[in-house]
């Protein structure tokens, strides 16, 4: 028998990505005490990196509360370093765009849940205003709706020829600026 030696090549496992999270100063005041951005809509996957990061700042976090309304699925519990992290859901007395925890010294934090699908610019507005030392004055669910509101008006600008090509398939359409004409 013959055998051969082929030397293998041990890979690392790539670290978990950290969590987009901006909290509000110890003193600020507020509906919110900052804001999470998450990647995805899965709990499961999302949660043990944001408990990594709030934990050593807040204290072990031991439950969170969620309104099931934007997330697929929401998990009972979440193992993540051999302890677990219990997860309950709420309807209509939560925020949909509010993520509610709490930790081991019955300490509670109220975070912005900011979509994965936000753009940069808009999640990085929305993460300034939820960690606004005297407010922000509105929910989280208000704060939402006026950067998508912001983010409309914005796209109201006349189109391009180019744009409007594009946008009704090849047609001309009447919307259509003249990239010369814009200013």
């Amino acid at each position: 028998m013959i055998a051969t030696f082929t030397p293998s090549r041990t890979t690392m496992p790539l670290p978990a990505p950290t969590a987009r999270v901006a909290l509000k100063s110890p003193t600020g005041r507020g509906l919110l005490d900052g804001a999470w951005w998450p990647r995805s809509r899965d709990l499961a996957t999302e949660l043990p990196a944001l408990a990594d990061e709030l934990d050593p700042r807040w204290g072990r976090i031991t439950r969170v509360a969620v309104n099931p309304m934007l997330w697929p699925v929401v998990p009972h519990k979440v193992t993540l370093h051999g302890r677990v992290l219990k997860i309950g859901w709420f309807t209509p007395e939560l925020d949909p765009h509010k993520l509610l925890l709490l930790s081991y010294g019955a300490d509670r934090w109220d975070l912005l849940v900011i979509p994965p699908e936000t753009d940069d610019a808009s999640a990085a507005r929305l993460m300034s205003a939820a960690c606004a030392p005297d407010g922000p004055p509105l929910t989280a669910t208000d704060l939402i709706a006026a950067e998508t509101a912001r983010d409309m008006a914005a796209g109201d600008r006349p189109q391009s020829a180019q744009e409007s090509w594009e946008y009704e398939d090849g047609a001309a359409s009447a919307h259509a600026v003249h990239p010369d004409t814009r200013r």
